[in-house]
């Protein structure tokens, strides 16, 4: 009895394990008897070791073959008859005898090995469990709470204790957590690193987006629309391409939801992140053209050799074809697959300059900043508010002052 307790309490911490069911756990402990049996007595093919799921223990059964006094040759093996019949009278010479190998066989430190060998072999399993579980999840929404913020990564536990990892390049720099938090992301990959999972979580991967309107839009997790290709600029803005094979079905409005209700819930998530919801079309143009909405396009050029489009618009529409910070165009190029430089189509005017004639009074980047805001000559600086260039090219006030300055002394305008 005191043997047995022993027993139960130098295993007892392992039935807590929460990523592993009791009948794996025993089979476990099974699996390292044998191997203790092995070094403790050269082999182990004689003994069995029998577990107990039920009760949760184990027993180790010795077996011998029965032989003649005096010809005993390997005593782990065989017993002499006279011996034998001490255990049972009507055994006979060739029989099996079946004995259950004591715990008090074991020494303390053979004890001790078999407890840590329990422990990595466990462990072992453990991380197993948890990298096969998440590589599955790769691509899905997993929901869980903020354990630990650091400066380049976050830690949170899903609702087992399994660490996830929410690195800073993966989080929207919107983003702002603190301990205790509840976080959704999406499982971006599962790597071992020395030997332990490491699975990253992204909130700005384009799959997070696309399960978020699984979960808001049932035509999407029916299929019934299908999302063909999403950009994004975390935080900013995204733009997803959609598609429905049912005529009766509106991909577009059926995503939006009246007045927003469906893609509300979303963009609130993604910390107001602009979301654009596209119609699909085979047609290049058109597909550009809607690409860059809300801007209204004049014409396309397009040259699928080299994959450019040269869109053309009226002055007003370059402002919003290139959108905040330049987001609206980099992502119409992106979705379209196509290089997009957008032209003015109105009338040349031949008492403006080309903005690139002040190159020899500033830096080309300076320059090429007003161009990305759709100002490309002089006059097209004036058409903007002070307060509107500096909000739009993130330049210092200074540095506008002096774009502004220079442009109305080439235009001599006080």
């Amino acid at each position: 009895m005191e043997e047995s307790l022993n027993l139960s309490e130098t295993f007892a911490e392992f039935k807590d394990y929460k990523n592993i069911d009791r009948e794996t756990l025993m089979r476990i402990l099974g699996d390292v008897f044998h191997t203790i049996l092995a070094k403790k007595y050269g082999n182990n093919e004689n003994f069995e070791v029998i577990v107990n799921v039920d009760r949760g223990d184990l027993e180790i059964l010795k077996f011998r073959e029965v032989v003649e006094d005096g010809e005993v040759e390997n005593e782990l093996t065989q017993i002499a008859y006279s011996d034998a019949i001490k255990i049972e009278p009507d055994f006979e010479l060739g029989d099996e005898v079946t004995e259950k190998e004591r715990i008090s066989n074991f020494g303390r430190r053979e004890i001790l090995a078999l407890r840590q060998n329990l422990i990595a072999k466990i462990l072992e399993y453990e991380k197993d469990i948890i990298y096969k579980k998440y590589e599955k999840r790769i691509g899905e929404l997993v929901t869980g709470e903020v354990s630990q913020v650091w400066r380049k990564e976050i830690l949170v536990l899903d609702d087992e204790g399994v660490e996830l990892v929410l690195p800073k390049s993966e989080q929207i720099p919107a983003d702002k957590y603190k301990k205790g938090d509840t976080l959704t992301a999406v499982v971006l990959r599962v790597e071992m690193k020395t030997s332990v999972p490491l699975i990253i979580i992204s909130r700005t991967a384009p799959t997070f987006l696309e399960r978020l309107m699984e979960n808001e839009i049932p035509e999407v997790y029916d299929g019934l629309i299908t999302i063909k290709n999403i950009v994004r600029a975390p935080g900013e803005r995204a733009k997803v391409l959609v598609e429905s094979y049912d005529d009766r079905i509106d991909p577009v409005g059926a995503c939006v939801g009246m007045k927003g209700s469906r893609i509300h819930s979303i963009v609130r998530e993604l910390r107001n992140e602009n979301i654009d919801v596209i119609n699909y079309t085979s047609n290049i143009n058109l597909l550009i053209s809607r690409a860059l909405s809300p801007a209204k396009i004049s014409a396309i050029e397009i040259d699928e050799e080299n994959k450019t489009a040269n869109v053309f618009m009226k002055a007003d529409q370059v402002s919003l074809a290139i959108g905040k910070g330049g987001y609206n165009i980099k992502l119409a190029s992106r979705l379209s697959g196509y290089e997009i430089d957008v032209f003015r189509d109105d009338e040349v005017d031949e008492d403006d300059v080309d903005l690139n004639e002040f190159n020899d009074e500033f830096d080309q980047w300076i320059i090429d900043v007003f161009k990305g805001i759709g100002c490309d000559t002089a006059k097209s600086v004036l058409k903007l508010s002070r307060e509107e260039l500096i909000q739009r090219t993130d330049l210092e006030e200074e540095t506008v002052d002096e774009v502004i300055a220079s442009v109305k002394k080439e235009l001599e305008i006080e």
